[in-house]
C-alpha cells in the first residue's frame, strides 16, 4: 500500500503554524570588514535606542560566530533559546522569530550566538540559492517588528552576503584609519556586484565615523579627506567619539544608554540614531 503522509508532511512547514504580525520591517545590516572599528556596539546602541527612545520593536540578529552581540547584551536577556542561527539559516522550514528572545528593554529582542556560524559558512557554499538563506528565513518574522538589525562579521563571506541580501540598508562604521577604509571600499564594490549579479539594490543610511580621537590629528587630516572624497554623501555628521564607558558598558552586557546614558558614548549614539531614525522615517517616542 502507497502512502502518501510522509510527502504531505514535507509539504507542511513550522512556518505555516506562525501568525502573521501587523508590522513591516526595515532590516539593516551593520557592516565592516576590518573588525575592531566599533561595528558591534553601533549595531547594538542602534537596536537598544530604536527601542528606547522611539517606542519600536526591535530584533536584533546576531550572524556574528563571535557572539559579540550577545555578549554586549548579556545582563539585559531573560532567556535562552535552545534553538542555533545556524540551523535556521541551513533549514528551509525556520523562522528567526521562532529562535528570538527578549531582553529586559522594552520593545527589544535578540537571536542568540551561535559559534556553530563559523562552520555555517562553509556548509553554505553547495546550496542553490546560498545568497538568499537568511532572506528567506524573515518572512514572517518581518511582519513583527517595526526594525531588524543584523550585526555581520567582520569579513565579506557567505553570512555577510546574506545579511545585505536580506536588508534594505546597510550602515557602515568606520575608525579613522587606512585599512578601515580599505574596507568601506570593499563593502561598496559588494554592493554594487549585488545590484549587477542579483539585481539587489541596498539604500546607504550612511557611513559613520566610530572611535575618533580629535587628538590624533595626523591621521585624522589623512584619512578625512579621501572619506569626504569618496563618500561625502554618505558620510554621517556624527562622529562616535573614543570612550572608555563604551568598552565598560560592553563587559557589563548593558547597552551604553542603560550603562551610563550621559557619558559622551552616549549623548554620541543618541545623536546618530536620530539621524538614523530621519532616514527611516521613524519619529521619536512622545
Amino acid at each position: 500500500m502507497v502512502s502518501f503522509t510522509a510527502p504531505l508532511r514535507r509539504l507542511i512547514r513550522p512556518q505555516d503554524s506562525l501568525t502573521r504580525g501587523t508590522r513591516s520591517a526595515q532590516v539593516i545590516s551593520v557592516c565592516a570588514q576590518k573588525g575592531g572599528v566599533g561595528k558591534t556596539t553601533t549595531a547594538v546602541s542602534v537596536a537598544a535606542g530604536l527601542a528606547m527612545d522611539y517606542g519600536k520593536k526591535v530584533l536584533i540578529v546576531d550572524v556574528d560566530a563571535q557572539g559579540h552581540v550577545t555578549s554586549s547584551l548579556r545582563a539585559t536577556i531573560s532567556g535562552i533559546s535552545s534553538d542555533a542561527m545556524s540551523d535556521v539559516i541551513l533549514t528551509k522550514r525556520r523562522e528567526l522569530v521562532e529562535i528570538a528572545v527578549k531582553t529586559s528593554i522594552d520593545g527589544l529582542h535578540i537571536t542568540p550566538s551561535d559559534k556553530g556560524l563559523s562552520q555555517t559558512e562553509g556548509l553554505m557554499s553547495g546550496r542553490i540559492g546560498k545568497e538568499f538563506l537568511l532572506k528567506r528565513s524573515m518572512g514572517i518574522t518581518r511582519t513583527h517588528y517595526d526594525a531588524i538589525i543584523i550585526d555581520c562579521p567582520p569579513n565579506l563571506g557567505h553570512l555577510t552576503v546574506n545579511a545585505l541580501v536580506a536588508s534594505d540598508w546597510v550602515l557602515v562604521p568606520c575608525d579613522m584609519s587606512v585599512l578601515a577604509l580599505e574596507g568601506v571600499d570593499d563593502i561598496f564594490d559588494t554592493l554594487e556586484t549585488l545590484t549587477d549579479t542579483l539585481q539587489h539594490h541596498l539604500g546607504v543610511l550612511g557611513i559613520v565615523r566610530t572611535r575618533y580621537d580629535g587628538r590624533n590629528v595626523k591621521v585624522n587630516d589623512a584619512v578625512e579627506p579621501i572619506l569626504n572624497h569618496r563618500y561625502g554623501g554618505q558620510l554621517l555628521d556624527t562622529k562616535i567619539p573614543v570612550n572608555t564607558r563604551l568598552a565598560q558598558a560592553q563587559v557589563e552586557g548593558k547597552p551604553v544608554f542603560a550603562y551610563d546614558g550621559a557619558c559622551r558614548g552616549a549623548k554620541a549614539y543618541r545623536a546618530l540614531i536620530e539621524e538614523v531614525a530621519g532616514r527611516l522615517g521613524f519619529s521619536k517616542r512622545t
